[in-house]
């Protein structure tokens, strides 16, 4: 007799139906305001430098723009409250999360997690600290079953933009399991919605942070972060925001480690912004300046590396570009370390100034700033390059680890 056939695993949830549908909806608003934008601008027939009109148009060409909202949301609704019935029925969890679907969710949190937390999208990320995978309830019942044998040295890994836990682990290897072991840490997996401004972020995990030391079930005496990419920028918002506050737990903050994170901002998202000014610069394309903001708060933020409330507050002056941010020292007290890929296969090198590791410049990963005063001052051997390193080569190389643990775990 033939075994029966195994279900046909699937990587979607009901709720991830419902908001695809909210995103489907939003997305056919979005772009029939840009489509009536252009039409409003191209009629005005202003100068090639003219400037561009916001307001909707009017008579029947107006008339139409409306009716196709009001038919959108109108059909939206609808849908969403049919697919709300079958998020009922089905339950949250009739399907086992999978590394696909995370990588899914969190690339799309990524771009576009503000709007996602803004609409209330099912999609959007929750923040959760995480343990051999599992989300933790941080309460002390529920952390003495979910973690049976807690350590009073804690190990919390943060990851960067577009990413996830599950994607500390690359190539079979995850710093954090082989630091754990070695070192008498629990290793804690921070899960967060990248889309939303980093201070905001950062603010949450303070939050979390502050819960976990009051809740953990032995006495916690140590915190160590390692933060990669973004990461590193929200744990140092975090930190600041706690100790501006009087937070109990950044006195058990110890040792931070950034690898790959763009302190001092990425170029990527510098040349996002200008293309947003030059194509709002004329009436004809500045409808199409739209697409270029649909990046997430988090991205933008990427611009300069900002980390707090008032560096994003004023809109004005965010639109004018330049540097603007608050300027955020290492936190007191705590050892600081800092590590950068180089494209270059030697130090020194053009390829190494010019790209670093692809993604973060050098000097940004380093700390490193031509206006002394917003200089981070990593100590100079509390800086490591790692030659012929992509960003994504820092969570997997056996030379990165070997640092770490040099920083870490001193014989």
């Amino acid at each position: 007799m033939s075994a029966a056939p195994r279900p046909r695993q699937t990587h979607l949830r009901a709720a991830d139906l419902r908001g695809a549908g909210r995103l489907v909806v939003d997305a056919t608003l979005g772009l029939t305001g840009l489509v009536e934008h252009l039409h409003h601008n191209i009629l005005r027939t202003p100068g090639p430098l003219g400037a561009a009109s916001e307001r909707p148009t009017g008579g029947i060409t107006g008339l139409v723009y409306r009716s196709i909202r009001g038919v959108t949301r109108l059909v939206g609704g609808s849908l969403d409250a049919l697919l709300g019935q079958v998020v009922t029925l089905l339950g949250p969890s009739e399907v086992p999360a999978s590394a696909e679907r995370e990588a899914v969710l969190s690339a799309l949190n990524g771009v576009l997690g503000d709007h996602l937390e803004a609409t209330g999208n099912p999609l959007a990320i929750a923040m959760a600290l995480r343990h051999e995978g599992q989300a933790l309830t941080i309460e002390r019942a529920g952390l003495a079953l979910a973690v049976p044998q807690p350590r009073r040295r804690v190990l919390l890994m943060v990851h960067g933009l577009c990413m996830n836990p599950l994607q500390w682990r690359r190539h079979g290897h995850d710093h954090g399991a082989a630091l754990a072991a070695e070192g008498g840490f629990t290793a804690l997996y921070l899960h967060y919605n990248s889309g939303l401004h980093i201070s905001t972020t950062g603010r949450l995990l303070a939050d979390r942070l502050q819960a976990l030391m009051d809740a953990w079930p032995v006495p916690l005496e140590e915190i160590v972060i390692l933060g990669h990419s973004m990461g590193g920028l929200v744990a140092r918002s975090a930190c600041h925001q706690a100790q501006a506050r009087g937070d109990a737990w950044p006195q058990r903050l110890t040792k931070m480690v950034f690898l790959g994170s763009p302190h001092h901002g990425a170029p990527l998202e510098r040349g996002g912004h200008w293309i947003d000014v030059i194509l709002g610069a004329s009436p004809y394309t500045a409808a199409f300046a739209r697409l270029g903001k649909l990046r997430s708060a988090g991205i933008t933020d990427l611009r300069h590396g900002s980390l707090l409330d008032a560096d994003w507050a004023d809109e004005s002056a965010s639109a004018k570009g330049g540097d603007r941010r608050t300027r955020v020292p290492l936190p007191d007290g705590v050892a600081c370390y800092a590590i950068a890929g180089s494209l270059g296969s030697e130090a020194g090198a053009l390829r190494e100034k010019l790209l670093g590791d692809g993604l973060v410049p050098l000097a940004s990963a380093l700390g490193r700033h031509r206006v002394k005063s917003r200089a981070l001052n990593f100590a100079p051997d509390h800086q490591w390059v790692g030659q012929g390193m992509n960003h994504l080569d820092l969570l997997d190389r056996a030379e990165v680890l070997a640092k770490v643990r040099t920083w870490l775990l001193p014989a």
